[in-house]
């Protein structure tokens, strides 16, 4: 009796431990659900420098409604003074607010995840400029005249890069970073492009172009493409192609003005520039001249082109609109033939700058 109760315990004990055990096994991780949004794109409008109105808006590409202020409305705060560029890289993007001098993180509902400060070790603003993300990093210009190293697993910044004065645009071709600097708020403006090797994060060496270079684009087979605006007097614009691989000028054009510029399917697409009409043209990039009058073949009219973006899946083509930079912007997609698909306003947002594709 005493041997029989004694097993059915031990039976029952066993029991309950294999069941506590393949509970315990058996019940998974209690796992924060990732918050998404539907097909869309997230516009960033810069606003009017000194005002603190930048603002996003998000566009529903399926209901064919766009969403104003948004970033406020799912964070209650606004996003500060002068938003110049906004990258997307694996689940984050990445938010350069110039004049507020920061970087705004979020995730791809527009959550807010962190802000990382511009500042020097005496607090003084180093103004971000534009973000080019590469591997793990974020690459972030600044018009005190470095290049910040963001880790994007800490999003914390490794290191600064020292390059020309006040840096613009960037691109990456192989493993190298191509740095136009500007010096536009200089008296005597910059005329360099600075590289940057990418595995130790140190500049080896400059490029002379024309003065104020800005608009800066990389394409597949080892070239780059820098946009000049000149000294807005006896120096015009120009457009250069460099060899990416031995860092010389192969190629220029000083008989056209480029705002914008983005390289797809081996065309440049670009933006005028200040001595240029409001026109969006496509380049051959072989004589950096446009192809035909107008990129847009339908007669839509756009009034102030700023900004133009490419869907790299479809070959869309993304153009805002800056109005007169004090009422609402717009923005227009074109399918890669320059035949408009559809465009919406950006209310309230003032000057749209940037596209990003979330899908």
């Amino acid at each position: 009796m005493k041997t029989t109760k004694f097993k059915f315990l031990m039976f029952l004990l066993a029991g309950s431990v294999f069941y506590a055990s393949c509970k315990k096994e058996d019940t998974p991780p209690v796992v924060e659900e990732e918050e998404t949004v539907a097909d869309g794109l997230y516009v960033l409008n810069e606003g009017n420098w000194g005002a603190g109105n930048t603002t996003l808006t998000y566009y529903n590409v399926a209901t064919k409604t766009a969403t104003t202020d948004y970033f406020f409305n799912k964070n209650g705060s606004g996003l500060g003074d002068t938003g110049n560029d906004m990258i997307r890289h694996g689940k984050k993007m990445y938010i350069v607010m110039n004049i507020s001098s920061y970087v705004q993180v979020t995730d791809l509902a527009g959550t807010h995840v962190k802000k990382i400060d511009f500042k020097d070790a005496g607090g003084a603003a180093r103004q971000p400029r534009y973000a080019v993300a590469y591997k793990n990093k974020v690459l972030v210009s600044s018009y005190d005249g470095t290049v910040a190293v963001i880790d994007t697993a800490s999003l914390t910044i490794d290191k600064f890069i020292t390059v020309g004065s006040n840096p613009e645009q960037m691109a990456i071709s192989g493993d190298k970073l191509f740095v136009a600097n500007s010096g536009g708020l200089n008296l005597v403006m910059d005329s360099t492009v600075s590289v940057i090797d990418l595995a130790s994060y140190t500049e080896t060496f400059k490029i002379k172009v024309k003065q104020n270079p800005n608009a800066i684009v990389a394409d597949n087979a080892g070239n780059v493409y820098v946009a000049c605006i000149g000294n807005y007097g006896d120096v015009e614009p120009g457009l250069f192609k460099i060899n990416a691989f031995t860092n010389v000028v192969t190629y220029r054009n000083d008989d056209i003005a480029v705002g914008d510029m983005r390289f797809h399917n081996g065309f440049l697409y670009t933006t005028g520039g200040y001595l240029g009409g409001p026109v969006v043209s496509k380049l051959n990039t072989a004589t950096l001249t446009a192809e035909g009058t107008s990129f847009i073949k339908d007669g839509t009219t756009i009034t102030t082109p700023y900004s133009l973006d490419i869907d790299a899946e479809n070959g869309d083509v993304y153009v805002t609109d800056a109005k007169n930079y004090t009422s609402s912007g717009e923005v227009f997609c074109f399918d890669k033939d320059g035949k408009k698909k559809f465009s919406f306003m950006t209310t309230p947002g003032i000057t749209p700058t940037r596209v990003v594709i979330v899908r």
